[in-house]
């Protein structure tokens, strides 16, 4: 059994990055501006846009946090969106969800420009990532493929199931195991929770994506030996021996499971820190894909 770090993987990538910005400073060109909207102060958005603005600063990005009250209106959040869309500084930018329940995400999402969308979610992005045009991909899915390629995981043929089937991260990582590339070319069902015999389904998967948000909710026995498991959902369990109080569960019951396995990922330190260099990836591409 072998850990996948998403840790370690993800700060090799950073200092990719910060090699690249240092060659387009030494070169004259313009070095990438990632802004991020936050609306209200939901600890968890608080917490991964301050990783993100933290993240910007190590690479050498430029970074801008705009903070809103979550009272602000629908109409004035749009007009910040296409505020951005129209600033040649900012090469992309970010609206952390979830927003309140009186704005409509989809209406934010569809306003933001696809050339500066670097959360991948507009769609005609996500239309081009099942076309395989050049676009962004979804920050969070976008790294799973990253680690499979890091890591040299076999892909091709083999049986992937992925359990979950969110906008987000199931729908586009099985879009994009499916697709004719490396990695890729896996034969991938899609779980979900109408799905029959599920357990059976998961225990013949070459590769399992647990992306369901259940804590511990794969077993032992819904693994097949050699399995390579990737595990996404994360949820926060209150624990009292801990100074925060609480702890990280997977969706996978890690500890009976990962002795089965070929390769598997931690909780923390797995796919999480993937997501954000995922994204810091997306905002230099923006760059290029504008001709900057």
């Amino acid at each position: 059994m072998q850990i996948i770090n998403g840790k370690e993987t993800a700060l090799e990538i950073r200092k990719e990055l910060a090699e690249a910005v240092a060659s387009r400073k030494a070169a004259g060109k313009k070095i990438p501006h990632l802004a991020a909207v936050l609306v209200g102060n939901d600890g968890g958005s608080m917490t991964y846009v301050g990783a993100k603005v933290k993240a910007c600063e190590e690479i050498g990005f430029e970074s801008t946090l705009i903070r809103f009250e979550d009272s602000i209106t629908e109409e004035e959040l749009l007009n910040k969106v296409n505020e951005l869309n129209l600033d040649n500084e900012i090469d992309g930018f970010i609206v952390q969800l979830p927003l309140p329940a009186h704005i409509d995400e989809k209406k934010i999402t569809l306003a933001i420009d696809p050339k500066k969308d670097v959360d991948g979610f507009h769609p005609e992005n996500l239309g081009n990532m099942v076309l395989d045009l050049p676009g962004f991909l979804p920050a969070t899915p976008a790294g799973i493929i990253e680690l499979l390629r890091r890591y040299n995981i076999e892909t091709s043929g083999k049986n992937c199931v992925v359990v979950g089937r969110s906008h987000i991260v199931g729908m586009p990582v099985s879009i994009m195991l499916g697709r004719n590339t490396n990695p890729g070319n896996c034969t991938v069902t899609l779980a979900h929770s109408r799905t029959q015999n599920l357990e059976e389904l998961c225990a013949s998967a070459d590769i399992l994506i647990a992306a369901i948000g259940k804590p511990l909710f794969i077993k032992e026995n819904m693994v097949k030996e050699g399995a390579v498991v990737i595990v996404v959902g994360t949820t926060r369990v209150p624990d009292a021996s801990k100074k925060s109080g609480f702890r990280l569960r997977g969706d996978v019951d890690y500890d009976n499971v990962a002795e089965k396995c070929s390769f598997i990922t931690p909780v923390p330190g797995g796919v999480g820190p993937m997501t954000i260099a995922s994204l810091m990836m997306n905002t230099l591409r923006a760059m290029e894909l504008n001709g900057k």
